[in-house]
């Protein structure tokens, strides 16, 4: 049993995260910035008596001193894919795991795990490839015991990223295709993404950089049909020239939660595939079987005619 300091467990890899280290007899102490909106959902989560949960200010130093004392590992799950006044990519991929990084080495805890992103290497004119970059490097010079993950596009039930294509796709009568739907991504399902992260707190493995991958390398075209063929809808892919689409991003991004920024689509020019570079899910022997076309079959039928979710 271990004690583990979690940031970032609201999301979805974080809900699905307890659930998977409190059946395993982990204790998870899970921080949050708002308790009354989220500490039910997040206790509710994992087994009783195993999380806890509490409200901290995390750039409050005070308060961070308390939560790192007595803890054996700390997980790092927080990320954005896109800036606004209150969270730019420097706080949160730089500044936040930069200090997180050092309270480990300064009470001594047993690991830290990052959660960064597969391809950040090679996407150097993406602002949200290089803070995560930078922050890998702070992390890795500040605490020896440190393991970074760099999983391919994470999906599940209630993710943000097939569930907002479904969503698109039941919509719109055509969908853009970014650089012809040439990139190519290898879909990672939530569940083994836990597995992977579970196996390198119990076997104590402290490889640098592990990408995390799941069992096919699908283009982004390849994976728009699939999510269609999974609600039973046609539509046409039209590729669209990456200028006219800078041009759209521009207006997208002075809504709330754009839908595509200029600066996302700087990183879909580049493969989201493992590297040959780094260790691997594979070569810790903890590969991925979940297909992405089976498992959205589990779920999509809330974009067919007559779901929740049908327009």
């Amino acid at each position: 049993m271990k004690k583990v300091l979690m940031f970032g467990g609201s999301g979805m890899v974080g809900r699905h995260l307890i659930r998977k280290l409190t059946k395993n007899n982990h204790l998870v102490t899970v921080v949050t910035r708002n308790l009354h909106k989220k500490g039910a959902i997040l206790k509710l989560g994992g087994n009783p008596g195993y999380v806890d949960v509490i409200e901290a200010n995390v750039f409050d130093e005070d308060q961070l001193n308390n939560l790192f004392k007595d803890k054996d590992i700390c997980i790092n799950l927080v990320g954005i894919l896109f800036e606004n006044k209150k969270n730019t990519f420097k706080n949160i991929h730089i500044n936040f795991p930069t200090i997180l990084s050092k309270k480990c080495y300064e009470y001594k805890l047993k690991q830290f795990i990052h959660i960064s992103a597969l391809g950040v290497e090679k996407a150097l004119d993406s602002k949200y490839a290089m803070s995560k970059l930078e922050g890998e490097k702070n992390v890795i010079n500040n605490f020896s015991k440190s393991t970074i993950l760099r999983p391919s596009v994470i999906f599940g039930v209630d993710d943000s990223f097939s569930c907002k294509l479904l969503t698109l796709l039941s919509l719109l009568p055509v969908f853009p295709l970014y650089y012809n739907g040439r990139t190519k991504f290898s879909p990672i399902h939530v569940t083994e993404i836990c597995k992977i992260i579970l196996n390198v707190i119990e076997q104590n493995i402290f490889y640098k950089i592990i990408e995390c991958v799941g069992p096919e390398e699908l283009s982004f075209k390849e994976i728009i049909k699939k999510l269609l063929n999974s609600i039973d809808k046609k539509r046409l892919l039209i590729p669209l020239p990456i200028q006219i689409a800078k041009i759209i991003a521009f207006f997208f991004e002075k809504f709330p939660k754009p839908l595509i920024t200029r600066d996302q689509l700087n990183l879909l020019k580049y493969d989201n595939i493992l590297s040959g570079k780094n260790k691997s899910n594979i070569d810790l022997g903890l590969n991925a079987k979940i297909k992405f076309e089976e498992e959205i079959l589990k779920y999509s039928y809330m974009w067919k005619k007559g779901g929740q979710y049908s327009k």
